[in-house]
């Protein structure tokens, strides 16, 4: 799996990719990133201010990023894939459907390549989305600063439904009975002179049991 991150800020990615199991996945060419800066595809003036936003038509607060600089950055993307049919485009905004496990299986089996565009400000110029048909997604009802922690999600999410990246492949937690419930050594805590126990089910050896508490839980 390839992913194709539009961003004016990609150093902000720099520790998260690096670390851990994507850090891995990268390492062993299980997944790849690459980046595309918008700023890069702006002919610099003189003083080398290379503005990727402007005010909005209709008026309003806030800046909107512009369609060019950002169109040419993923045409670049775009250029660098062979199977142009399996590319997806993501353009994430919050009052569009939301992002879950269920789609990120289906990603991973039905794309070769991920662009992300991670907007800023008010958003981008909407004729993007018009002139690529991206699909729009939201993580969840809230506004953030930018579209790069979106990004990083989405490439978490669906790089662990790639076999190989995960030690286990089954380790997947939507893939088993699990809970938010969870117990590890010491069986017996003692936390400013109170006794915190694992629950004795964990304990039995039962494993009917214990997946029927955890089912419960």
């Amino acid at each position: 799996m390839k992913f194709h991150i539009i961003t004016i800020f990609p150093d902000i990615f720099d520790s998260y990719l690096n670390e851990s199991i994507i850090g891995r996945a990268i390492k062993n060419k299980l997944i790849s990133v690459k980046f595309y800066n918008p700023r890069d595809f702006i002919k610099a003036p003189k003083n080398n201010y290379r503005p990727v936003d402007d005010k909005p038509y209709g008026g309003g607060p806030g800046m909107v990023m512009r369609a060019e600089p950002l169109l040419k950055a993923i045409e670049k993307a775009i250029s660098k894939i062979k199977n142009k049919k399996k590319i997806l485009i993501i353009n994430f905004i919050p009052s569009a459907e939301k992002f879950t496990t269920n789609y990120a299986k289906t990603i991973s089996k039905k794309y070769t390549d991920v662009i992300l565009i991670c907007g800023r400000y008010e958003g981008i110029d909407a004729r993007v989305d018009k002139i690529l048909k991206t699909k729009k997604l939201s993580i969840g009802d809230y506004v953030l600063t930018g579209g790069e922690i979106p990004a990083m999600i989405l490439v978490d999410c669906v790089s662990r439904q790639i076999e190989g990246v995960l030690g286990n492949f089954d380790s997947r937690e939507e893939e088993r009975v699990s809970s938010s419930e969870v117990y590890t050594r010491p069986e017996k805590l003692v936390y400013k002179g109170k006794k915190y126990n694992v629950p004795k089910i964990l304990l039995s050896g039962n494993h009917k049991l214990i997946e029927n508490w955890k089912q419960k839980k």
